[in-house]
């Protein structure tokens, strides 16, 4: 048998051409790669995942199911006792195609200055919906996240049919958290936040800048999840608008959300955004009721789309599903 020596030079030929093919023709051949290549961050087995830092990436909808009766501004207003009421909500949706992709539900209050309640009684808030919504198979395209910053019941959420945790502390207020989701295997959402809902309006002060200061102190919070066990691609971050944050700084952050999506070290994740109905908006529109702050939330959503979100949390999911909609066909045609 012959043993050919074939050195790797630009007109050197392949070993199979045909019929004779350098390795310089053969590179001038291979296609340009996209340039809309992206870490991809899983939230359901039976949706595409999130694309991150394509430019034709869509705008998913996450709603708000607060089962609880101190919520900002709609506590009180379902029932965890008649999750069927809410499911067939979601069923319309789901045959009228204005589903969200993602539904966050949660079962302590997270409003400025909320005591906290029990485990327990937070479980029992949260567990029957979730499993009302696992159950009806028309449903199965929509992720469920949960919204705690419990380890105990983030664990217990996960095992009902929950996909995502929701934690507006990143692992701050329970140590077991961080390394309960890596054990989970779970996509989370790690929120900025300082102190408790209890204390964080009291702690707005940024020397550096709110973007630099919400950067900084969120990626020691992905490092600090990553150190526990957490995948990074099951990783994405929310800013936290409205968490230890005044008016201006809620604004500065909207105005330059793409700004923090490239704080180095961050680049790569992908963001939700959440602003809906928040007091900020009523200061500004003169529109003291929570509910009726539906178009100040649409100019915050088409702000979010524009600044790059993944995803935006609302309340109002038709209104907001518009709203995207055209903000898609503007800035991610």
């Amino acid at each position: 048998m012959k043993a050919y020596n074939r050195s790797l030079t630009p007109d050197g030929l392949l070993p199979n051409g045909s019929p004779f093919i350098s390795f310089k023709d053969q590179l001038a051949s291979i296609q340009e790669a996209s340039s809309n290549l992206s870490p991809l961050t899983p939230i359901r087995a039976s949706i595409p995942p999130l694309a991150s830092m394509s430019t034709k990436k869509p705008t998913h909808l996450m709603a708000v199911l607060n089962l609880t009766p101190d919520s900002f501004s709609d506590g009180g207003l379902h029932s965890s006792s008649k999750p069927e009421i809410y499911v067939n909500k979601m069923k319309q949706q789901a045959q009228q195609n204005r589903a969200p992709t993602l539904v966050d539900i949660g079962g302590q209050s997270t409003r400025p200055y909320a005591k906290p309640v029990s485990p327990e009684e937070e479980l029992s808030r949260i567990i029957p919906s979730i499993q009302a919504i696992r159950a009806e198979s028309s449903l199965d395209k929509i992720a469920i996240s949960v919204d705690t910053y419990r380890a105990s019941v983030a664990r217990a959420a996960i095992a009902a049919g929950a996909d995502i945790i929701n934690d507006v502390s990143a692992g701050q207020l329970d140590k077991e958290m961080l390394r309960t989701i890596a054990e989970l295997g779970c996509t989370c959402i790690l929120m900025h936040m300082r102190g408790t809902p209890e204390t964080m309006n009291s702690l707005t002060k940024y020397p550096d800048g709110v973007i630099q200061g919400v950067g900084s102190e969120l990626l020691e919070r992905v490092r600090a999840a990553e150190q526990a066990g957490i995948r990074r691609w099951r990783i994405i971050l929310d800013p936290g608008i409205g968490f230890a944050k005044n008016q201006a700084q809620n604004l500065e952050i909207l105005q330059k959300l793409n700004e923090l999506r490239n704080f180095e070290g961050l680049q790569g994740f992908p963001w939700v955004v959440g602003a809906s109905r928040k007091k900020f908006i009523g200061k500004i529109t003169g529109v003291e009721e929570p509910r009726e702050r539906v178009w100040g939330t649409a100019a915050c959503v088409v702000s979010a789309v524009q600044g790059g979100a993944d995803i935006v949390r609302v309340h109002d999911v038709e209104e907001m599903g518009q709203a995207v909609k055209m903000a898609d066909a503007i800035w991610r045609a």
